[in-house]
């Protein structure tokens, strides 16, 4: 396990890209099911498995990209997709025994498992906002949607699993100052940001330049990179509950995307009404 920072994004993308990335011990054992009964196998289901898991998705995108230069003249941006172009024997022939997180940080502080853990759970609700937004916007593919938010913090996810003991010094500082931004934390700790390594891993592992425009939040004047955006930022605001400071201002600004008004954005999130204020239709 790595217990210090490596010197440039680089040395980060050469870390990622030179270990097999390990997934979730559920997603293994799911895949393990299936594996076994190839023949009832359908590729929707085996996408719905892969979707929930950020590093399994993008192992799957890093897979099929030097596949879909032979046949089409577009790159592949759905999961369903790639295992159709993949073919469902020669999938699951590459993705056998794959390693866990779960094993990987065995041994270790317990908070680590715990924080990457809840850092996928984020991610996963990010990608759940952002659906259920594309949907209500009418996006022509919401899935690609879903797939950015999921894949937004993927490098915080990696550095967990690969340098837990950085991973809990970054918490460290959040916990002892609330106020502090996780980008400064970031900077403190790695001296530079989630966003430069996962942008490089982007372009290292050629996933399709419409998953990295979606996830690259300086594309931000699009309405489908802020749908991105504004999942994620619920997602990490509310993450301990619904009383952050943070969240009326993304109440506006998810309303401000979806054309309703933030208490119909808590509405829909299922929140109560706030005093005084009536539902709304």
């Amino acid at each position: 396990m790595l217990d210090h920072p490596l010197p440039d994004t680089d040395a980060w993308v050469l870390l990622f890209s030179n270990n097999s990335l390990p997934v979730l011990r559920a997603t293994k054992r799911r895949l393990d099911e299936m594996r076994a009964d190839l023949e009832r196998v359908d590729a929707r289901e085996l996408a719905r498995v892969i979707l929930q898991d950020p590093i399994m998705t993008v192992r799957v995108l890093a897979y099929i990209q030097p596949m879909h230069g032979r046949a089409l003249h577009h790159d592949i941006t759905t999961i369903a997709s790639a295992v159709m172009m993949a073919g469902m024997l020669p999938f699951f022939r590459r993705f056998n025994d794959l390693p866990t997180i779960e094993d990987m940080l065995k041994g270790c502080d317990p908070h680590a498992l715990l924080g990457v853990l809840q850092t996928i759970r984020r991610a996963q609700r990010a990608a759940d906002y952002a659906q259920d937004w594309a949907i209500w916007r009418h996006d022509l593919n919401m899935e690609e949607v879903r797939i950015a938010a999921l894949l937004h913090d993927l490098a915080e996810i990696l550095v967990w699993c690969f340098a837990p003991k950085l991973g809990l010094d970054m918490r460290a500082q959040q916990l002892a100052c609330p106020t502090m931004r996780s980008i400064d934390a970031q900077h403190n700790t790695l001296g530079l940001s989630f966003q430069e390594i996962q942008m490089a891993l982007c372009k290292v592992w050629h996933l399709p330049e419409l998953l990295q425009n979606l996830i690259d939040d300086g594309h931000g004047n699009s309405p489908r990179v802020r749908n991105v955006a504004l999942a994620v930022r619920l997602a990490r605001h509310s993450a301990h509950g619904w009383d952050d400071p943070a969240l009326p201002d993304d109440y506006t600004d998810i309303g401000q995307l979806l054309n309703i008004t933030p208490e119909v954005v808590r509405q829909r999130l299922g929140l109560e009404p706030l005093p005084g204020r009536p539902l709304e239709n």
